[in-house]
């Protein structure tokens, strides 16, 4: 679970609660006809916007902003050098079904072990990371959508709002409620766009570019073991996905090469 994201959402989404029970009674901020509006009108007109898949697949996606967890960078790192290190022992085929904590970095070994090339385990592999790309993009960009529609549709409620407020001048009783469906309508777009929609966006833009990140260094690491490199250089290559802070770290603590073993 991202604390980050769930302690950030709920704690505006509390602070705005608090503000509204503190002012009045809480029922002046419910009305369904402007909700109605700003809420099922953003949704339809973000649906128009893509395809089917991709809308329903971006709510699904939304889950990732909550409780996907990428591996730990370092972890990963000492977890494919004792793999390189066992592969220079025993052999690549001792890679086949080693457990390790993702599906891509599995097909990655599963590939060495029954022998692709260097070549077809980049094209592959690169193939695949794009379209992870993809898909995860495609979420992103929904959400961002959303964020970008919600607050439109609430100046068109507002605008609505005006109008029916306007035209029933001589009717006191319908002044009341279409102010009110003019104001919170603009309301509940900014809450829509800016506690909710634009939030998870860059969460999942910011998900989609660690897992890319994470997936170039298997894959580098991947080519690497292929290559048969000493373990030592594999380590050495791949802190470079690491923080400079850590990088240093990693340099002072890690050991020296082993003597009499190739590069």
């Amino acid at each position: 679970m991202d604390l980050a994201t769930l302690i950030g959402l709920l704690g505006a989404a509390v602070l705005v609660g608090m503000a509204v029970i503190l002012g009045t009674s809480p029922e002046v901020f419910m009305n369904p006809t402007g909700l109605l509006l700003v809420v099922g009108g953003s949704l339809f007109v973000v649906m128009a916007k893509f395809t089917l898949t991709q809308f329903k697949f971006a709510f699904k996606a939304a889950a990732r902003a909550f409780k996907f967890q990428l591996p730990n960078t370092q972890e990963s790192i000492d977890e494919l050098v004792e793999l390189s290190k066992l592969s220079r022992k025993q052999g690549l085929l001792v890679l086949e079904g080693q457990d390790v904590n993702s599906p891509f970095l599995a097909k990655g070994l599963q590939m060495l072990a029954d022998g692709f090339t260097a070549e077809m385990i980049q094209e592959m592999m690169g193939k695949e990371r794009l379209l992870t790309l993809e898909r995860n993009e495609a979420g992103g960009r929904v959400f961002s959508a959303l964020g970008e529609v919600a607050p439109s549709m609430g100046m068109i409620g507002t605008l609505v709002g005006l109008v029916q407020m306007l035209a029933n001048m001589d009717d006191p009783a319908m002044i009341g409620p279409a102010m009110a469906v003019a104001l919170l309508t603009t309301l509940y777009g900014a809450m829509i766009a800016n506690m909710i929609a634009n939030p998870i966006a860059d969460k999942l833009w910011l998900r989609m570019n660690q897992e890319a990140k994470m997936q170039q260094l298997w894959i580098d690491a991947l080519l690497a073991i292929k290559g048969d490199k000493n373990p030592r250089v594999l380590e050495q290559m791949l802190t470079i996905y690491l923080p400079p802070e850590r990088r240093v770290r990693s340099d002072e603590e890690s050991p020296r090469d082993v003597p009499g073993e190739s590069t």
